[in-house]
């Protein structure tokens, strides 16, 4: 490649290649929003003079036409090389004798990197970004709401199930259903009565990848006890149950921790000792009378640690989820408990590209 072609044709008066700079050293290439960013380490030997500026080229391997984009430093920002495309790329250094020699050349396709997450209950239609042919899915539903007794003899809603989805082929520019699942029973009903379900959360549908609904704590009294609300379950690749509500008991049951991304949440306590621990970075079980802790969409972290009961310290969720508050579950997906306690609402994450970044840990982050 010749000086004129590196900088479109333009000669510089006094060029002197004795003068100019060494070569830049592209190190990377990434996309962000459509446009190419190029990572490069600066030249120690700048000839001359100073270097006044770093050209970045986009060579077209198919009709060799280049697209160009200029910087005072790393990274470098070459607007508009789409996705699906594959380019040449390099860097030159330029003086006030003119360009380097460019850089060592990253040959490589550009693809769209990104991320959309609901957290707040509803309905909604997510269209897929240009260059986007895969994503990947994780689902949360919402807890359930603890029934309600008398005194405190009311048992905990269960936490929401997890379930995610890995490389699901989706085509640029269509629109895809998104549901999150809403905090229900929030109006405690006259005693006693059952909790309130949660409600599913899913991509597409509840057969492609579905976080399930916490079910509701059974109401009564203590002299007839029962089980807690039941676990939400989950439809995908992966993914964990939510923790079972605790039963019924004089200090009330707590709500289940929501699942994990390779394990259950923590089952609600029913006394004043340690409730259990959530698993595959699940949400904890609620302390006895205490809501459940949520679980983190971003992916696996540690795991939520079961709730005490000392009168005031709630169940732990999961790395990146919420904590219960009092008897309220966690969001996403912890269980109520207490007396009519509600769940935590739900949640949905949708990450690409599909085939590179996969539930439950790699590369789930923000980026």
């Amino acid at each position: 490649m010749s000086v004129s072609d590196r900088l479109g044709g333009f000669i510089f008066p006094g060029y002197d290649p004795t003068q100019v700079s060494n070569a830049p050293t592209l190190n990377s290439v990434t996309v962000v929003s459509g446009n190419s960013q190029l990572a490069f380490t600066v030249p120690t030997n700048t000839g001359g003079g100073a270097i006044t500026n770093y050209v970045g080229f986009a060579k077209n391997t198919s009709t060799g036409a280049y697209t160009t984009g200029t910087s005072t430093s790393s990274p470098l920002t070459i607007s508009s090389t789409g996705y699906g495309t594959e380019y040449e790329f390099s860097v030159v250094a330029v003086n006030a004798y003119g360009p380097s020699a460019p850089s060592n050349a990253i040959t490589d396709t550009p693809v769209n990197i990104g991320q959309q997450a609901y957290l707040t209950a509803g309905t909604y239609s997510w269209v897929a970004p240009a260059g986007v042919n895969a994503v990947s899915v994780v689902a949360v539903g919402s807890g359930g709401q603890a029934g309600r007794g008398y005194n405190y003899d009311a048992s905990g809603g269960g936490g929401g199930g997890l379930g995610y989805k890995n490389n699901y082929s989706v085509s640029a520019g269509s629109s895809y259903t998104v549901v999150v699942g809403n905090v229900t029973g929030t109006t405690p009903p006259a005693p006693p009565a059952n909790g309130a379900a949660g409600e599913n959360s899913y991509f597409v549908s509840n057969s492609v990848v579905k976080g399930g609904a916490g079910g509701g704590g059974p109401g009564g009294y203590y002299s007839s006890p029962s089980n807690g609300g039941s676990a939400g379950t989950y439809t995908g690749d992966g993914g964990g149950n939510g923790g079972v509500g605790g039963a019924r008991s004089n200090y009330g049951g707590g709500g289940g921790g929501a699942g994990g991304y390779s394990g259950n949440g923590g089952t609600g306590s029913t006394s004043n000792g340690q409730a259990a621990s959530g698993a595959g970075g699940g949400g904890g079980g609620g302390k006895a009378s205490g809501g459940g802790g949520g679980v983190g969409v971003l992916g696996e972290g540690s795991n939520g640690v079961g709730g005490i009961y000392t009168g005031a310290v709630p169940a732990t969720g999961g790395s990146g989820g919420g904590s219960a508050s009092g008897d309220t579950g966690g969001n996403a997906g912890g269980g109520g408990g207490y007396s009519s306690g509600p769940g935590g609402v739900g949640a949905v994450r949708i990450i690409w590209p599909g085939d590179t970044r996969q539930f439950p840990s790699t590369r789930t982050a923000d980026e």
